[in-house]
């Protein structure tokens, strides 16, 4: 049983890294985005964010799958998915051929998160989630770093689209391997043998109050840090500041290393002191603050620590995940967890072509934007981590456990 649970879990985590390559090698590649396609910001927005609209609309969707069919063949499907589509991508002529190569690979990948966390919960213990929670992130976090700097190098030796290409093919493999391999955990046999009604389940999820605030809480951090991080850092830092594209790229692998490293020791503290709001509202405020520098301005000499600051303190939306599930029976893991995951996404696919759109109309035509203008762009990202900080004003205090038959029989 010990070794099973490693073998499902490893392969659930590649999945989960190549969903998060996808999710940040727009940040490498924006420039050749830009000249393949001829496209301006507020398109190169909208290629990017292609992604995260299909991975919005499958997240509840996915959660009704894992909880129904189990993980095994939810991860397979995807990979399928998510390898025909990067290879689509790669191979893309023209813009339209590409927004639907990366549609397609969001669709497959989008359901590997909500997948790996449902392996979490049935397979390791509850006590441990949020810690689980963030090793998942972190090896998410290790493709998105393989996105950054070598993956700007890399396409400095050869073409971006044999990257995807090859990436693709590497998402067919282990959606083979899963199919091969993998095993689902005797519980999900056991909770579809019953013949529950899932529209009923999910319903209820949804009807819980205590599920919205996480959803705000994912929107609001989440969305900020992926618009961000995933696409406008880079113009950002070569168009504002002059900086180069692989610097850029340094930039980016900052932010997303110090989260990596941040998010495990923030989980853990969070499990040892038996607490989720007060870790969580600390360091969404901290994270509030550095948006609030950004739109005051940030010194060029400070780009690197203002990265490394913002990664350290963005890892507050990785709480959402096990206050969903905390506030839900546990055979509704995989539909809360998803209802939460699917703010973060939403919020992304809204800010990254409205930032774009913004940028295209305050700076002048053909010209290269300025900090000023970059500024009045990411306003609204900045808004959005507010609704993130107050959705975690009204969370409920979980204490690291499953609270959901408490509240019942207090009701009773």
């Amino acid at each position: 049983m010990n070794h099973r649970r490693w073998l499902v879990f490893a392969l659930g985590s590649a999945a989960f890294s190549l969903a998060f390559f996808h999710r940040v090698a727009p940040v490498s590649i924006a420039d050749e985005l830009t000249r393949a396609f001829a496209v301006n910001g507020a398109a190169l927005g909208a290629l990017a964010a292609t992604y995260f609209y299909v991975y919005t609309l499958m997240q509840i969707p996915t959660g009704v799958l894992v909880d129904t069919l189990g993980p095994k063949i939810v991860l397979t499907v995807g990979g399928v998915a998510a390898g025909v589509g990067s290879i689509l991508f790669g191979l893309a002529d023209t813009f339209w051929g590409a927004a639907f190569g990366r549609t397609l690979a969001g669709l497959g990948v989008s359901v590997a998160f909500v997948a790996l966390l449902k392996i979490c919960a049935q397979w390791f213990d509850e006590r441990h989630f949020a810690t689980m929670a963030s090793c998942v992130n972190f090896i998410g976090l290790l493709g998105a770093l393989a996105a950054t700097v070598p993956l700007a190098w890399l396409v400095t030796q050869v073409s971006w689209r044999q990257v995807f290409v090859a990436i693709g093919a590497a998402s067919l493999l282990v959606a083979v391997l899963t199919g091969w391999l993998a095993k689902d955990h005797a519980s999900t046999a056991a909770h579809n043998s019953g013949a529950r009604n899932w529209r009923a389940d999910l319903v209820a999820v949804l009807k819980n109050r205590a599920t919205w605030p996480a959803f705000w809480v994912n929107f609001g951090l989440s969305g900020s840090y992926m618009c961000f991080a995933s696409l406008w850092l880079a113009p950002l830092l070569t168009q504002a500041y002059g900086k180069s594209p692989v610097v850029a790229s340094q930039h980016a692998a900052v932010v997303i290393a110090s989260l990596a490293v941040s998010s495990v020791v923030i989980a853990r503290v969070s499990d040892r002191l038996g607490k989720r709001k007060p870790v969580l509202l600390a360091v969404a405020g901290l994270y509030l603050g550095m948006w609030v520098a950004w739109l005051i301005g940030v010194p060029a000499g400070w780009t690197f620590f203002m990265c490394l600051l913002m990664g350290m303190l963005a890892p507050g939306f990785m709480f959402a995940w096990s206050l969903a599930k905390e506030v839900n029976p546990p055979e509704h893991a995989g539909m809360a967890i998803s209802v939460a995951n699917s703010g973060g996404f939403l919020a992304a696919g809204i800010l990254q072509p409205l930032a774009g759109a913004m940028l295209d109309a305050s700076k002048e035509a053909g010209a290269a934007a300025t900090q000023a203008d970059f500024r009045f762009a990411m306003a609204p990202v900045a808004l959005f981590t507010v609704m993130g900080f107050a959705g975690a004003v009204f969370v409920r205090e979980t204490h690291c456990r499953n609270i959901w038959a408490d509240a019942i029989a207090r009701k009773k």
